[in-house]
């Protein structure tokens, strides 16, 4: 099997876990010409999984988001509970729950009946690449490909090497995400967290700090994010913005700002309680945030609108140099 063809209708994806973030995936791989296997690994995800991905390929290609039409795209689509469809997978994507037994055995599944020279990825974003891919037999075709929600709208992916990925398979992916309309990221180095999480963990910790403090509102905190970093983040990310804003001055903020910081390695009280109160946000109308059934909707509404306009802004604003290795762990 030739693993390395690079059109996307001739390479046929497997996919294992269909739940809100697999779907989504899967949309963004069939309105890019591939041909998708699905695995339902419980009957939960089974169940109305097409319809699921039927809704969100009419959203995408209401936005313009898809060349294909939307019978076009489902008829190569496959869902399935039996592994044996993904046996000429070149590509095989792990998107079930963050716990290390459950994605042991799905890869142990998914090895049962696939080529040796298929590669097998993980979205995960919360177990090290170099820690799954000792769980299977081939780990130098083993890589991270991270997403974001919804995987068909957003250009951001990260792409990660674990300590033992041949760095081919993986610059494989890296020039085939651009043809998912991704402008990615490729690190060498596998680092707990990788890139985004890191950041956003970063800005989370602070921000709790500053409202368990008493120093800001939950209110007050977002609208400072949102009005600020919120309006030029999709445009130039943060070191363009420092060569954009003066290098300078960043240095004298950082020497006297650092210190000042939050550094504690607790959960913060607020996020225990809701926790305790098993407070799911829009999903069951408590979180940060009160909600009612309309406010909820109108929530979701907003965010499925708001990607579909960013989605097409930042392609106004692209990387200066499309196709590339963006390598920033040596």
């Amino acid at each position: 099997m030739d693993i390395l063809k690079n059109e996307p209708a001739d390479i046929e994806v497997g996919i294992v876990g269909i739940g809100l973030m697999g779907s989504s995936i899967i949309v963004s791989l069939l309105s890019s010409g591939h041909r998708v296997k699905a695995i339902a690994p419980i009957p939960a995800d089974y169940r109305g999984a097409r319809e699921r991905i039927e809704v969100q390929l009419r959203i995408c290609f209401g936005a313009g988001l898809m060349e294909d039409n939307v019978i076009a795209c489902l008829k190569r689509l496959e869902i399935s509970q039996d592994y044996e469809c993904l046996k000429n997978c070149s590509l095989i994507l792990e998107c079930v729950i963050e716990d290390i037994n459950i994605k042991s055995e799905v890869y142990d599944k998914i090895t049962s009946v696939v080529s040796e020279d298929s590669i097998i990825a993980s979205n995960t974003s919360a177990i090290a690449i170099t820690t799954l891919q000792h769980l299977v037999s081939r780990p130098e075709r083993f890589i991270g490909i991270h997403w974001a929600e919804p995987a068909f709208a957003t250009r951001f992916m990260e792409i990660t090497c674990g300590d033992l990925t041949d760095i081919r398979y993986a610059d494989w992916v890296f020039r085939l995400a651009h043809q998912w309309g991704k402008e990615p990221t490729l690190l060498r180095k596998d680092i707990r967290g990788f890139i985004t999480n890191r950041l956003m963990y970063a800005v989370y910790r602070e921000i709790f700090h500053l409202v368990e403090g008493g120093q800001t509102t939950i209110r007050d905190a977002d609208k400072a994010f949102r009005y600020d970093a919120g309006s030029w983040m999709t445009l130039m990310g943060l070191f363009r913005r420092i060569d954009y804003s003066g290098v300078e001055d960043y240095a004298v903020i950082f020497r006297n700002l650092f210190p000042r910081l939050s550094r504690s390695d607790d959960v913060p009280v607020i996020m225990q309680e809701m926790v305790a109160n098993n407070a799911r946000g829009i999903q069951n109308l408590e979180g940060l945030y009160s909600y009612s059934e309309k406010e909820a909707k109108d929530w979701e509404a907003a965010f499925a609108s708001f990607n579909e306009e960013i989605f097409h802004l930042a392609a106004k604003y692209p990387d200066p140099i499309l196709i590339k290795r963006e390598i920033l762990v040596e």
